[in-house]
């Protein structure tokens, strides 16, 4: 009878949460802004979900790299130095830092492109090892077809992204095939830290009929040095970021980062239960957002077809 007990006590004990001292998630970020920030919040939403609560019995912890990628691999070695339960990196740099940090403490990366392009895994349905995540590759014909749809006679997109970020690299490919089946023009301009970014916008007045940025981190986070300029350029600036829009841009199709950040909290937990993360197929986020916004559009020239207006997701007056 004694052993009975002590197995079902042991059965009961592999079913409930680990303790304080047991579960730890560590996230790191390459910079702060809304998308990440969304992401962050979602992985602790999904884990509470689950059971998982901090102060309870999760310990959650997070840094940013501000931008620097020195940074993000010191946090990556401080991770994998204090050896927690699960390592979340947030954006291709950070999954980069922290895939190379670590080859024993499970690794869920998320908001990442291009896995197979920034050498995260080697195959998406079975990545091996300590690795899985998200992918949130951007709908980039989509994207073309939209800028086409509210601007019948453009003739060019300025991409504005940082030529060091793995996954921008891999977005402009894309486009590049996009833009030629649509019969339009790229037009490239590099930043490669937050203060060139206004710049870099800049360059392309008078080069692009429209701007569009990546999901590129970078520009991003200085996204409001490239509105600037679009508004007193009446240069229409598109983002792939839905949490953009809200901060000037015309338009952006794209991911909820909080749901991206909800789907990767699932698969944390799915580790955290016992799964290997090298068995867990890597999968694109599911879902897309139309959001635009009225007043940027405004400052920039352009008035939004009923089409477009009429599937809206959400629209910012």
């Amino acid at each position: 009878m004694r052993s009975i007990l002590l197995a079902l006590a042991a059965t009961v004990a592999l079913a409930l949460p680990a303790r304080a001292d047991e579960v730890t998630v560590a996230v790191t970020a390459i910079v702060e802004h809304p998308a990440l920030d969304a992401v962050r919040d979602g992985v602790k939403e999904a884990l509470a979900g689950a059971g998982y609560k901090e102060g309870e019995n999760l310990k959650f912890l997070y840094e940013s790299a501000q931008g620097n990628p020195a940074t993000a691999a010191q946090i990556a070695r401080q991770f994998a130095g204090e050896g927690p339960d699960v390592i979340v990196p947030i954006s291709t740099p950070s999954a980069q830092a922290v895939v190379s940090s670590t080859r024993d403490i499970p690794v869920v990366f998320t908001a990442v492109s291009d896995p197979l392009g920034a050498q995260l895994v080697n195959d998406m349905d079975k990545p091996g090892g300590n690795v899985t995540g998200l992918s949130d590759l951007s709908p980039v014909a989509e994207h073309v077809a939209l800028i086409k749809e509210i601007l019948p006679n453009v003739k060019s997109i300025g991409y504005l992204y940082n030529s060091g970020e793995a996954n921008s690299v891999s977005l402009l490919a894309v486009l590049k095939t996009q833009a030629e089946k649509a019969g339009l023009a790229v037009v490239e301009s590099a930043a490669t830290k937050s203060a060139e970014v206004q710049g870099a916008a800049r360059a392309l007045v008078g080069r692009a009929d429209v701007i569009y940025i990546p999901t590129d981190n970078t520009i991003i986070s200085a996204l409001e040095g490239a509105v600037a300029v679009a508004e007193e350029a009446k240069l229409p600036l598109f983002t792939a970021d839905t949490d953009s829009v809200s901060r000037g841009a015309v338009a952006a199709l794209g991911f909820n980062y909080h749901d991206v950040g909800k789907q990767t909290g699932d698969v944390v937990v799915r580790v955290l239960k016992g799964e290997n993360p090298g068995d867990i197929a890597v999968k694109v986020a599911a879902g897309t957002d139309l959001v635009i916004n009225k007043a940027a559009a405004s400052k920039m020239g352009v008035t939004f077809p009923e089409s477009v207006l009429g599937r809206a997701t959400r629209v910012i007056e």
